[in-house]
């Protein structure tokens, strides 16, 4: 199942320096780690903003939560989930 999911990130101006390289480190690992797994097949960065919209490739509500909430940053993050379905007019349903 794909979930069109835009995430925006709110990190606190009081966060020590370290600490936010450590988080920041960590979260682009485990992004890199889910495309990997092909669980996040699309990630865009949000021009002017620090928010991302992506495609994640889940099974279930579920799952994709549990994804999320596995991300480092997830504290810090407010989420928009969207579910998607494939669109009679797409060529790929055409085949």
């Amino acid at each position: 199942m794909l979930f069109h999911v835009r995430m925006d990130i709110s990190l606190p101006h009081d966060l020590a320096p370290g600490r936010k390289a450590e988080l920041i480190t960590a979260e682009r690992e485990r992004a890199l780690e889910l495309q990997r797994l092909g669980v996040w097949p699309h990630l865009w960065r949000v021009v002017g903003q620090h928010s991302t919209v992506s495609v994640f490739d889940v099974p279930t509500n579920e799952e994709l939560h549990a994804v999320l909430s596995s991300l480092p940053l997830w504290e810090f993050m407010t989420v928009e989930v969207t579910p998607l379905a494939q669109h009679p007019s797409d060529l790929a349903a055409q085949k």
